[in-house]
């Protein structure tokens, strides 16, 4: 990073607490009107999501720019030193952050890697998609080409010794809200977007778990309708990937995996004499016994952030597709970087699944299922894995078992073997 640039930048940090200047604050509101017109009529996906940003004066605590997926940020002062083509792609890059949900995504892992993450993500897709002008300070880098926030923390996270953060940092290009600095609350209030008013609020905006869900459903929505009007050519590789998932069929999990289930049950040919009512032939003809003992494991990934509500919900759900077979062992188990608590339930004590105690909160190793499973020699018809679909590094052995993945949190994660389905959090969330 040049030393000119590294001056802009200190510059912007101290725009943060500033005065707000009526006659400034009026032309940044203007300038950003104008950029948005601009990608309405260059770029229109982005232009349809950015003007569903309210547009709201930040001057109190944010050196750059920033959303929360209902609200574009910014500062004032910054916006008056971005040319129109550069304000366009800070624009697009909050479009962005929201549509791919990077808010909400991060889960454990470090806020600094994740954020670091996403901007390489969102400029590269910008910069491919030819939105106005890349800032100068903004992170890019084409290795990083069709990757998603996920594995570029990874690949940031294996090579933490090797780069400087605090640099990388530098070159973050707005505020990221997300994370710690987010608690639980409402978000500030402002008026419309296009109207008259200034938030003039002197905090970073705090939104609770439930108002995010409510701000990915409604963007999935909006980027829908948004890519109607643009067309498939005119969206990043990432948003097509998305819309497709969106679009796609499915099953819910607990249909799928009863139909799993009843697809592993053996039908065992026997030889017998048949009832002579049902035959005019004394004849030995192959007769079907169904095999009705089922062999599931199931684990609960307890590094993510799923409500005792959901908890309940999935083990009720469980417990009533069990039941539906006459004899069954289930193999339960939590596990983060390790395996806690495995019990084992069968058709006599099936009841007492409600009151499993689901523990752990570290990390996510989902390579300690299947450790644990051949060290204690579990051989099980159908493996089902709860997560949130980010593991640290492997997703786990694809030649030991029939492996479903139930993702909850994200629809656009898919494992690379056995089969995905999604779990819809909806209002249990927390």
């Amino acid at each position: 990073m040049s030393k000119d640039t590294t001056a802009n930048k200190e510059e912007f940090k101290n725009f943060v607490g500033c005065k707000t200047d009526p006659k400034t604050d009026a032309d940044a509101r203007e300038k950003i009107i104008g950029a948005r017109i601009a990608l309405l009529l260059k770029a229109p996906f982005f232009g349809n999501l950015a003007t569903r940003l309210e547009i709201v004066n930040a001057d109190a605590w944010c050196g750059t720019a920033a959303t929360d997926g209902r609200k574009f940020y910014y500062n004032s002062e910054f916006i008056k030193t971005l040319p129109s083509k550069q304000l366009e792609f800070l624009i697009g890059h909050e479009v962005l952050h929201c549509v791919y949900d990077h808010m909400g995504r991060r889960g454990d892992r470090d806020p600094r890697l994740w954020n670091i993450a996403d901007d390489y993500c969102v400029n590269q897709d910008l910069v491919e998609q030819r939105i106005g002008e890349k800032i100068p300070i903004g992170l890019f880098d084409t290795k990083y080409r069709n990757m998603s926030a996920e594995e570029v923390y990874d690949d940031l996270y294996e090579n933490a010794e090797k780069i400087n953060i605090d640099d990388l940092l530098d070159q973050l290009i707005d505020e990221h809200l997300d994370g710690e600095e987010n608690g639980e609350g409402d978000s500030g209030e402002g008026k419309d977007g296009d109207g008259d008013g200034k938030d003039k609020s002197s905090a970073k905006p705090k939104i609770s778990a439930a108002e995010r869900k409510e701000i990915r459903d409604e963007m999935k929505e909006a980027v829908m309708t948004a890519a109607q009007s643009s067309g498939a050519d005119n969206l990043p590789s990432g948003v097509r990937k998305m819309i497709k998932d969106l679009t796609a069929p499915q099953l819910n999990w607990n249909e799928l995996l009863q139909q799993q289930l009843l697809s592993t049950i053996k039908a065992d040919y026997t030889f017998a004499r048949p009832s002579r009512r049902g035959w005019h032939m004394d004849a030995i003809l192959p007769g079907n016994d169904l095999e009705q003992k089922i062999d599931i494991a199931l684990s609960i990934d307890t590094s993510g952030s799923m409500s005792d509500e959901t908890l309940h919900n999935i083990k009720s759900e469980v417990k009533g597709i069990m039941e539906a077979f006459g004899s069954f062992n289930l193999h339960i188990w939590c596990f983060d970087t390790a395996v806690h608590n495995p019990q084992i339930f069968t058709e006599d004590n099936i009841d007492e699944l409600l009151d499993y105690e689901c523990i752990g909160g570290g990390g996510t190793d989902f390579d300690s299922n299947w450790e644990y499973m051949k060290s204690e020699g579990i051989e099980p018809k159908k493996f089902v894995m709860f997560t949130d679909g980010y593991p640290w590094d492997s997703w786990g052995d694809p030649n030991y078992c029939d492996t479903l993945f139930v993702i909850h949190g994200s629809t656009t994660i898919e494992a690379p073997f056995g089969i995905t389905t999604y779990y819809d959090l909806g209002k249990d969330s927390a």
